[in-house]
């Protein structure tokens, strides 16, 4: 909730005290604020289609809120806690800002000409970071329980010796079959 609070209020200080698309040299060209509202998703695109974008982050919201009770990871925790604040941050300005329900547009405000044409905001940062460290997470192998692949690997492997063993033990202890008995003449 740290996230969707700063968030909003990020976007309530710029629709208060910027004009919509006037630049506000913070570190002169290294970081501007700009007050733009966004219809669409990165870069304007499919602003025509803004109520699919709704739609979308609402199921991307109940997917990390579904995940989040199978959770044993602390870590696991934090960055979907994140990225569900980021999330929540674009889909509350969809839900309630102009021109409405469920079509509002994103309040953007940071931008940073030298890397990427781009305008974001607080929510955007949180999402990007929270996808990377999501990759990062799964790339390193970290489960939802806290376990690490590898650690689960072994487990199963362990397992599977196991029951192998186990397995041999038994044939071993089995009786021989009895060898047929041959007819007399």
């Amino acid at each position: 909730m740290l996230v969707l609070a700063a968030d909003q209020f990020v976007k309530h200080l710029t629709v208060q005290n910027l004009t919509e698309g006037e630049r506000v040299p913070v570190i002169g060209e290294f970081l501007e604020l700009i007050y733009v509202r966004n219809p669409g998703a990165a870069f304007s695109l499919g602003k025509d289609h803004t109520w699919i974008f709704t739609i979308a982050l609402a199921v991307v919201a109940c997917v990390i809120v579904w995940k989040a009770f199978g959770l044993r990871s602390r870590l696991w925790a934090v960055v979907l806690g994140l990225l569900l604040g980021g999330v929540l941050g674009n889909l509350t300005d969809r839900l309630l800002r102009a021109p409405g329900f469920p079509v509002g547009e994103v309040v953007d405000m940071i931008s940073m000409p030298w890397m990427m044409p781009a305008i974001f905001n607080v929510a955007d940062i949180f999402i990007v970071c929270g996808m990377i460290t999501v990759a990062l997470l799964v790339v390193l192998g970290l489960r939802f329980d806290g376990t690490r692949e590898r650690d689960h690997e072994r487990a199963e492997a362990e397992r599977a010796a196991e029951a192998e063993r186990t397995a041999e033990a038994e044939r071993a202890e089995a009786p021989a079959p009895a060898s047929p008995s041959t007819p007399e003449s």
